[in-house]
């Protein structure tokens, strides 16, 4: 089996996720279903649970992982076989739970893994749009922001990005996209970080997301992967998220909120 979580996450079922904390606000009705229906996890329950909670015309279906192929590259096997292969855990749980939300970007992604697949192979380096790609799915984290705030980020100014322009957070919209980073937020701590891209399209997170979706979609070019226009950002820094981070000393931990590289003038 080709994949690129290498590492088996813990099986399922996992600690059951907090569905109030505000960055599940996206996936609270549709995760609850979900983890309900697993229930105690029979091997499969995972895929079937994902699959009783699809909506109609999902252009994939959820199966056992075991229907994956030792041979077969995981993305190739999804794009060719409108199949999913699915493992009784947290980690492929959430990945189901953002093709039920935003199916379109992730049959984007996909197919441009494959494509990337099918004219290379499977190598021990990925290339810079399937790598770019495989963070995307993994990791992203989408802000539709004013300037002055996306400015900020991309700048890793924190002191004043949570400073004086906090207040401009209140006009944005954050989403976390990547089932990787989602997992990871089920036990939050402070260095998780995600890698945000920025988004154009006006949404409501807890909202319909299918015109976000269909914006992302479209969005994402191999182009503008490859040039990889991600800015980190440490999640529970987010105002709103986290109640230690009301404390403006909560930005003060260097090892967390980085700052930009310095490039060596010659």
């Amino acid at each position: 089996m080709v994949r690129e979580d290498t590492a088996a996450p813990p099986a399922w079922p996992r600690p059951q996720p907090d569905w109030a904390a505000p960055w599940f606000a996206p996936w609270r009705g549709v995760g609850q279903a979900v983890w309900r229906r697993a229930g105690a996890a029979a091997p499969g329950a995972v895929a079937a649970a994902l699959g009783a909670s699809a909506p109609p015309g999902l252009p994939v279906r959820f199966v056992p992982a075991s229907r994956l192929p030792a041979d077969a590259a995981y993305e190739a096997f999804i794009a060719h076989q409108r199949a999913v292969p699915t493992r009784d855990n947290g980690h492929d749980a959430f990945n189901g739970l953002v093709w039920l939300r935003l199916p379109a970007t992730k049959a984007r992604l996909n197919a441009l893994q494959a494509a990337e697949i099918a004219r290379d192979g499977v190598r021990a380096r990925r290339g810079p749009v399937r790598d770019a790609a495989t963070v995307f799915d993994e990791n992203a984290v989408l802000l539709h922001a004013p300037d002055a705030l996306w400015q900020a980020l991309a700048g890793r100014r924190w002191g004043e990005l949570f400073g004086p322009l906090r207040p401009l957070w209140r006009q944005a919209s954050v989403l976390v996209f990547g089932h990787a980073a989602l997992e990871k937020l089920v036990t939050p701590y402070k260095s998780i970080t995600g890698h945000v891209w920025r988004v154009a399209q006006p949404f409501d997170a807890a909202g319909d997301l299918a015109a976000l979706d269909a914006w992302l979609a479209a969005n994402l070019t191999p182009d503008k992967l490859a040039a990889k226009p991600f800015a980190p950002l440490p999640l529970l820094g987010v105002p709103g998220w986290w109640a230690a981070n009301e404390d403006a000393a909560f930005y003060d931990d260097a090892e967390v909120f980085r700052p930009a590289r310095q490039h060596r003038k010659y």
